[in-house]
């Protein structure tokens, strides 16, 4: 008679800790690491005040920006999640992480990355709107339109890395436990795996279609409409003001998606050293969420304005008080 062994009563080998590799015989790697911490510092203060401004700006109170806060908190988050664990594990030489933690700082910095890629798509979405149907954008792109967009795109991406989760934890480690990358990456990990990592190569490619293939493929057709909506707009002026509503959701896109692409298909079609696909790979993810903050506050005119009345307002409200603060002290 065959016996049956419980599914739930499966073995796995699950190691105490994962040995994070990072840069291999790298001189001077130190200097990277602090470069680092130094963008990831200039990476809280750009977005800490972005997300400040939109919170202070009543202009600021609209679809768009619901979006564009967003945007703000996944970078910093994901930035969060990412650089002080790099810093602490290199700097300090402490390159081991157990096995919970491992998982978990892979959910988290896999959550926000993917917050970026769906955000951008919705700031696509947003501009298709108001560039194509000018007349019904107010009644279409509502803030409690998007704010469900936003709520069904952090729905999906922790459901994608839940999926990817369960299938790690069936995963057994019976080898090496030496992860070849700078943080706890999911390809690196299930690719050590002593049982069957199918699924798990599977999920990897869902991952890209979904999180990479499929939002840049449906922000270029909106920028195809867009592009067809412009030529229709007979003043020049008029299809250059337009043009200027799209600057900055352009860069950031080509700033968050070519990098990453790049990565993607020179790994693919030829041999790189693995420092530097993990040099290269650490900028893809930290560079952009630097960027973005400056990019709005330079390249959009509605957020620039309101960073001057805001000054405008912190400074009267200090020369009201200066006089209060002069009769206290005589």
């Amino acid at each position: 008679m065959n016996t049956m062994v419980p599914f739930e009563n499966t073995t796995f080998v699950r190691p105490p800790t994962f040995y994070i590799n990072g840069l291999y015989n790298m001189p001077h790697s130190k200097y990277y690491y602090m470069f680092l911490c130094f963008v990831y510092a200039v990476t809280v203060l750009g977005n800490s005040f972005i997300m400040g401004t939109i919170c202070l700006a009543r202009t600021l109170h609209t679809a768009k920006y619901i979006a564009v806060f967003n945007l703000a908190l996944s970078d910093l988050f994901g930035s969060s999640a990412l650089i002080p664990k790099y810093a602490d594990m290199f700097l300090l030489e402490n390159q081991y992480i157990s096995y919970e933690d491992c998982m978990t700082n892979l959910f988290f910095v896999f959550v926000f990355m993917i917050m970026q890629s769906f955000t951008l798509l919705a700031l696509a979405f947003d501009r298709v709107i108001a560039i194509c149907f000018p007349l019904r954008y107010h009644a279409i792109v509502t803030k409690t339109t998007m704010s469900l967009i936003i709520g069904v795109m952090w729905l999906v991406s922790v459901a994608i890395m839940v999926v990817t989760l369960a299938l790690l934890t069936q995963l057994s480690f019976c080898r090496s436990t030496t992860v070849g990358s700078y943080f706890c990456d999911n390809g690196p990990i299930f690719r050590l795996a002593c049982n069957d990592n199918s699924p798990n190569f599977i999920m990897a490619y869902v991952y890209v279609a979904i999180v990479l293939c499929l939002p840049l493929t449906l922000i270029a057709i909106s920028y195809v409409c867009i592009g067809f909506a412009l030529l229709k707009i007979s003043q020049g002026a008029d299809r250059i003001k337009a043009m200027k509503t799209c600057t900055s959701h352009i860069i950031l896109v080509a700033i968050f998606y070519l990098p990453i692409l790049s990565v993607y298909i020179s790994a693919l079609t030829t041999y790189i050293h693995p420092n530097t696909r993990i040099m290269n790979s650490v900028l893809t993810q930290t560079i952009p969420p630097m960027l973005n903050p400056i990019i709005y506050s330079l390249k959009t005119e509605e957020v620039l304005q309101s960073i001057k009345v805001l000054y405008k307002r912190i400074k009267v409200n200090f020369a009201m008080e200066d006089p209060v603060i002069t009769i206290t002290k005589n």
